[in-house]
């Protein structure tokens, strides 16, 4: 049986079994589970969402849900030891401050992802302790500030694309392992599988691989072989675990079972290849190719919306609320005219983001950049995205990368 209650009514024990609201309001990627976590009760209560329907056939019914004294006891009890036990994690950084930092681990990931490639093409057995040194600094930059390694690595040049697009999708699959709530192990693996995913172009054929305009049908044939040839090395070579060597493999299954190199449809696809198979989109489309300008990263989350039948819902949705509507970088118009970019998510939401802003439309005058809050701004909110171009703007990243 289904009821509707407020966030007020929730207790430790009901089964949630749906959001009253939109997705992007709450801070959980799934639905429909036992609450037993005080933290996922704080945060049902702080995140905007007034009403959940709960199934009392499969937890704690609303009329049984005021604790007694000693039970309230031991949820506080329960709730310390929790705190206890949990790490701190690295206190977040303002994003000029880990923009200096990812710079340079961009540096050093370009220069591991082009010796890898190498290794591959001698034949060689890739050094997977300098990978996992690698994997270890990128999840570590994530965790200090997000937006920062993973918008700077954005900004590859064309010739660098196939190396730093490793070193994007890396940092992508450990935020978004870190919303899903995956353990250490589990994310370091993630992110090693995004650094190797791409191994397999390390055999293709470089005319091929570096074409500067769009690839004949042929061609296309011969890139669609790189996931079994990359899966190959990373058997043969004997290091990689079986995350890596999955996702590497079927980073470009889709969920209508359009995909390739096997063709898997929905479930058959595990939730690794699933996230692997976002990441790898969304930073190969906001990306500066041979042939073609990257999209803006707001406008790319909306164009993927809009692909059905490519990615998993759920690990989407996961995924948009690891980057954000607006991600880092995004040209934004707010109510009053202003132009801004994205600087900084919102733990709150993602509709309220913090924007740099730095020019009207009104006046079509550049203004003095000002740091805007909107959580903080009810007035304030973001109308639409804009095309840096339309407007006369050069080098709009300089805007966010300066924090």
């Amino acid at each position: 049986m289904l009821k509707k209650i407020t966030v007020d009514q929730l207790r430790l024990g009901m089964h949630i079994h749906e959001f009253c609201g939109s997705w992007m309001e709450h801070p959980f990627w799934r639905e429909k589970f036992v609450l037993t976590d005080p933290e996922d009760l704080r945060q049902i209560r702080s995140c905007g969402i007034k009403e959940v329907w709960i199934d009392v056939r499969k937890g704690r019914d609303v009329e049984l849900s005021g604790p007694t004294r000693e039970e309230a006891a031991r949820q506080v009890d329960a709730e310390l030891e929790r705190i206890a036990a949990t790490p701190e994690p690295p206190p977040r950084v303002a994003l000029a401050e880990e923009v200096r930092r990812a710079a340079k681990i961009c540096a050093k990931g370009k220069e591991r992802v082009v010796s890898m490639f190498q290794e591959a093409r001698m034949g060689k057995a890739i050094d997977h302790a300098a990978a996992g040194a690698l994997v270890e600094e990128i999840t570590a930059s994530v965790a200090r500030n997000p937006g920062a390694l993973i918008s700077l690595a954005r900004l590859k040049t064309a010739d660098d694309y196939t190396y730093m697009h490793s070193v994007a999708v890396c940092a992508l699959m450990v935020a978004l392992a870190r919303q899903l709530g995956m353990d250490d192990d589990t994310t370091r693996e993630l992110g090693m599988a995004g650094l190797l995913h791409d191994l397999g172009k390390a055999l293709m054929p470089l005319e091929v691989l570096n074409k500067p305009g769009k690839l004949t049908d042929a061609e296309f044939a011969i890139m669609k072989a790189h996931p079994v040839e990359g899966h190959r090395l990373l058997v043969e070579g004997g290091a990689a675990g079986e995350i890596p060597r999955d996702v590497c493999l079927h980073h470009h299954e889709k969920i209508d079972g359009s995909g390739y190199p096997e063709g898997l449809r929905g479930e058959a696809i595990s939730l690794f290849a699933k996230m692997g198979a976002v990441c790898d989109v969304y930073d190969a489309i906001t990306s500066n190719r041979p042939y073609k300008a990257g999209w803006d990263p707001a406008e790319s989350i909306r164009r993927m919306t809009e692909w059905k039948g490519h990615f998993d819902e759920r690990v989407f949705h996961a995924f948009v609320k690891s980057v954000g509507i607006y991600p880092v970088g995004s040209l934004v118009r707010l109510s009053s005219g202003r132009l801004g970019v994205v600087v900084e998510q919102s733990p709150h939401s993602l509709l309220t983001p913090r924007v740099k802003v730095f020019f009207s439309t009104k006046s079509k005058t550049y203004l003095p950049p000002e740091i805007v809050d909107l959580a903080g701004q009810p007035a304030e909110k973001i109308v639409g995205r804009e095309e840096a171009a339309a407007w006369g703007i050069r080098d709009v990243d300089r805007f966010w990368a300066e924090g």
